[in-house]
């Protein structure tokens, strides 16, 4: 069976912040994946490694200092090329649906959600009229387990879990080929963590009005919950990703086969937790070769050099064999 055209391709993907002075900030370097339709796709690392600033160049929300490099091809449209206009009139909200870091942040404070909701719909669907407008509308709530009682209060009526399935109902809106979900599950206690995490799945699983399928790339650190729906996961360390796994694998075995990426998984509660020794480097000063050397217990001078490029991205990776010995 041939492979499946790919929702999003992105290859040779880098940003660079200039700062006063000239100085240079590498946030993401020669970032390479694909997303599939009906798959999830997980890129996870510590806080700060340039996750975010990789989900707003996506989207073209990066500031004015910022420069992009290589390309990200969804469908036939190169999104770091694409202009304004196009970004706010094809891309966001109907081939890339965004669900936020921070949803009350992101919610208009003065209206209700029914109300944000009925106007997202009349945006980016051709659904008209007062009464098929609020069906739709409910429908949408319904779609990311909303309650529709709730609908008719404002944001800061809402915990902090309504809030944010209130995002993910207006992200699921116009039904986008891609959803990209930014930390969904920051702030929320284990029981919405997985229930916001299983409506992503739902969505990515279901073939959508056209039957060409949803593909989901979720940012997160929270390992828990990429363990539950990802189908893959890209591991991102100081800029670069580092490893690009199947979930499974990754997950169990033979395990990850980076060092950093193992020192993820030992550093959670019910994995070992023991924390990864040191402090990840700044973006704007990364050593040359490896960044993660400093830290890594199999850092030898070759990893003064570049790293190989590939799936892992390391000189001495684990292999089988470590793991049985």
């Amino acid at each position: 069976m041939e492979p499946m055209t790919p929702v999003l391709s992105v290859r040779g993907l880098s940003v660079r912040f200039l700062m006063p002075g000239g100085r240079r900030v590498a946030a993401v370097t020669d970032a390479r994946f694909d997303v599939a339709p009906g798959e999830c796709l997980a890129l996870i690392g510590e806080s700060g490694c340039g996750k975010s600033v990789l989900a707003s160049a996506l989207l073209g929300l990066l500031p004015g200092n910022a420069q992009t490099a290589g390309s990200a091809l969804l469908g036939d449209l190169d999104l770091l090329t694409a202009g304004e206009r196009t970004l706010a009139r094809t891309v966001r909200g109907r081939l890339i649906g965004l669900v936020p870091q921070s949803p009350a942040a992101h919610l208009t404070p003065v209206r209700t959600v029914r109300s944000q909701l009925e106007e997202t719909v009349a945006a980016l669907t051709a659904t008209r009229g007062r009464a098929a407008l609020r069906a739709a509308a409910e429908a949408a709530a319904e779609r990311a387990a909303f309650p529709a009682d709730h609908l008719d209060r404002h944001p800061h009526q809402l915990s902090g879990g309504l809030a944010q399935r209130a995002a993910t109902a207006l992200a699921l809106v116009g039904d986008a080929p891609l959803l990209l979900a930014d930390e969904p599950t920051t702030g929320l206690d284990r029981d919405l963590v997985d229930r916001t995490a299983d409506e992503l799945r739902r969505h990515v699983d279901d073939p959508g009005e056209g039957g060409r399928g949803h593909a989901l790339l979720m940012i997160t650190h929270d390992l828990a919950a990429a363990e539950r729906i990802a189908d893959r996961v890209a591991v991102m360390y100081a800029g670069r990703i580092v490893e690009l796994a199947d979930a499974a694998a990754f997950f169990g075995s033979p395990g990850p086969r980076h060092p950093y990426s193992r020192g993820l998984l030992q550093a959670l509660p019910d994995r070992g937790f023991t924390p990864i020794p040191g402090m990840p480097p700044e973006l704007g000063d990364l050593p040359a070769g490896c960044a993660f050397a400093a830290r890594c217990d199999r850092a030898t001078g070759t990893c003064a050099t570049e790293p190989p490029a590939g799936t892992v991205a390391c000189h001495h990776p684990h292999v089988p064999e470590d793991v049985r010995a």
